[in-house]
């Protein structure tokens, strides 16, 4: 054979490696094709080649396991019993950028799946060399090591110490200093995923300095970088006071309270997530809020969304009303009450429901005027429905019933109480008498409108045991009126009186 004949052949063998690579990398990239290509072995056929001597095959190669790893856990842990994390952590420190950025993406897609398959990426050394990457020249491959680290640190507090130790956080808040918008945003999360699961995680966070940085870019015109940094300095502010407070000071308010305008839904929904991590801790970081305008801006905010959005606003007034009589009182001020009622009916979701019936019970628990505001609301019968409703979840029915009897202990606004004598289970129903027992006998004008309303004959209907504390409020009820009142609504009095009628002997 001649040496032209030996070069055509190895010319062909080259091109047949490439357009298999290349095949593959392209099939994978459709959901209907894996299957058939796990079947076929292609993961022990791709091995080999990310040590070809061609440059683009182990690329094309490196970006074909990833996208077969990033399709189901199956796929990342053949990844992993093939042998092939070791080889890529060596390429990654010794190849140029573009197989840099394919090895990167397997190990990301390895690890998003689970702790172990993450866990088995920190095993073999993978996070020392990622830190390595934070530090290249190329954005691409700065961006594709912080994607992967973020993914590894996402699971467990165990799996982000290792992040940590390799010397992350310090090369990631300089990362989000980069002018390169898409390296901003992949920074700002893998901080998020660090700061998230221990207060020390988030410190380490805070005394790299990140929080001045991210607080910089809450005005950032990129939606998706917003969103990273609202959610970053979320993790951050959740975890302790202290933290909170740092957050605050890094002077995010009144600006943070625009994002809760932003077309984008997910920035509205970290912004208010944001400002009920800090709402929750103190009644003086509440207080801040309310001063900067925070409250207001969140009811807007849940008036002008749905679903999940609406979650951590309603939350966040739940938060701020439990801390004191004021601050409930400036949730109501606000109209804070119609705009929950409005949840309460609207939303179709359970949970969503629940954490409304929990803030309305949080505003209405502290004195009668913070009752009443809640109770004209006509939250009253919609809290009891929903906890009598046999297709409401239990978290729900628990939340629905605890607001209840929170607002009812308070509450001394009659007409409100009144359509639940009608409808309450005993549970309930001995709160609401015992209200009528606390009003009726120091209010003659109550006391009349209960007659005519149909209370007093509603009262006398209710089978109470003898002692119990129910019949000592329905005693109490009684005595407010005449005792000829009191048996004229009595059951079965008007038979009583029938019986007498025929029995009587008229005087002749």
């Amino acid at each position: 054979m001649s040496q032209r004949q030996v070069l055509q052949v190895f010319e062909q063998y080259q091109k047949a490696r490439t357009q298999f690579v290349q095949t593959v990398a392209e099939l994978a990239t459709r959901p209907q094709n894996i299957e058939t290509l796990q079947n076929a072995g292609v993961m022990s056929l791709l091995r080999p080649l990310l040590l070809d001597v061609v440059p683009t095959i182990q690329q094309t190669s490196a970006l074909a396991l990833g996208r077969l790893a990033n399709y189901n856990d199956d796929l990342a842990e053949a990844v992993v019993k093939g042998d092939i994390l070791p080889q890529l952590v060596y390429s990654l420190a010794e190849q140029n950028r573009f197989y840099k950025k394919a090895a990167a993406f397997v190990l990301r897609s390895v690890a998003k799946h689970s702790s172990q398959l993450a866990q088995a990426i920190v095993d073999c050394g993978a996070v020392d060399t990622l830190v390595v990457c934070l530090e290249d020249f190329d954005p691409g491959v700065k961006e594709a090591a912080a994607w992967a680290l973020g993914y590894i640190a996402r699971h467990n507090a165990e799996l982000s110490q290792a992040v940590v130790d390799a010397g992350a956080v310090p090369l990631l808040v300089l990362c989000i200093q980069e002018p390169e918008i898409a390296l901003k945003r992949i920074a700002a999360s893998a901080l998020s995923d660090l700061s998230k699961h221990s207060p020390e995680l988030a410190q380490t966070v805070v005394d790299a300095g990140a929080i001045a940085h991210l607080a910089q870019m809450i005005l950032n015109p990129d939606a998706k970088l917003k969103r990273q940094v609202l959610s970053a300095l979320s993790q951050i502010s959740k975890h302790s006071v202290d933290l909170a407070e740092m957050v605050v000071e890094a002077e995010i308010f009144p600006v943070v309270l625009t994002c809760l305008k932003d077309p984008d839904e997910y920035v509205m929904k970290n912004a208010a997530t944001l400002i009920r991590e800090i709402a929750r801790h103190t009644p003086e970081l509440s207080q801040l809020i309310v001063n900067a305008g925070g409250v207001a801006a969140v009811i807007d905010c849940i008036g002008n969304c749905t679903g999940n959005v609406r979650l951590p606003g309603i939350m966040m007034l739940g938060y701020v009303a439990a801390h004191s009589e004021n601050l409930a009182m400036a949730v109501i001020v606000s109209k804070g009450v119609p705009q929950l009622a409005i949840c309460l009916s609207e939303e179709s979701e359970d949970h969503i429901k629940a954490a409304a019936a929990w803030s309305l019970g949080q505003i209405g628990r502290h004195t009668p005027e913070h009752a009443r505001a809640v109770a004209v609301a006509n939250v009253l019968p919609k809290l009891l429905s929903l906890y009598m409703d046999t297709d409401s979840s239990e978290d729900l029915q628990v939340k629905a019933k605890k607001a209840l009897k929170n607002i009812l202990q308070k509450c001394t606004h009659l007409p409100a109480l009144e359509p639940l004598l009608h409808d309450a289970p005993p549970n309930i129903l001995k709160h609401v008498v015992g209200q009528f027992s606390k009003v009726l006998p120091h209010d003659s004008k109550a006391r009349r409108l209960f007659v005519t309303s149909g209370g007093l004959k509603k009262i006398q209907e209710i089978s109470a045991d003898p002692g119990s504390p129910l019949q000592e409020y329905i005693n109490t009820i009684n005595n407010c009126y005449p005792e000829e009142i009191v048996r004229y609504y009595s059951p079965g009095y008007s038979q009583t009186l029938l019986e007498r009628v025929e029995h009587y002997q008229p005087v002749i």
